[in-house]
């Protein structure tokens, strides 16, 4: 009996991934602000409001944090996109930046 000297694949070849090297590393900044439970919570608490903004001062009791750290947290999130801020006389609204989560959410899927 003759063997094949051909060797079988032992695996079906990976799919293409959709990330760059660069996308990966700007989503990976992302996923480690989320990382902080509390900035998770935040990020909840803005995307459930009807018009997915809200005042930093209607923050810090909700979350039974202080103030500095709850600025702190939003911050962080600015900074890394996932945020829009808009001063409107003493007080500062936050949003959501949708097109960060549309990112988040087509990564995952």
């Amino acid at each position: 009996m003759k063997r094949s000297t051909t060797p079988l694949p032992c695996c079906p070849p990976l799919l293409r991934g959709k990330l760059t090297p660069d996308e990966a590393t700007q989503l990976a900044v992302i996923f480690r602000v989320l990382g902080e439970p509390a900035r998770l919570q935040l990020l909840n608490l803005i995307a459930a409001q009807p018009t997915q903004e809200v005042c930093a001062c209607e923050l810090v009791e909700t979350l039974g944090l202080a103030q500095p750290t709850v600025s702190h947290h939003l911050k962080v999130m600015y900074e890394a996109g996932l945020l829009e801020k808009e001063r409107r006389g003493t007080w500062i609204y936050y949003r959501i930046v949708p097109e960060r989560l549309t990112a988040l959410r087509d990564v995952l899927s």
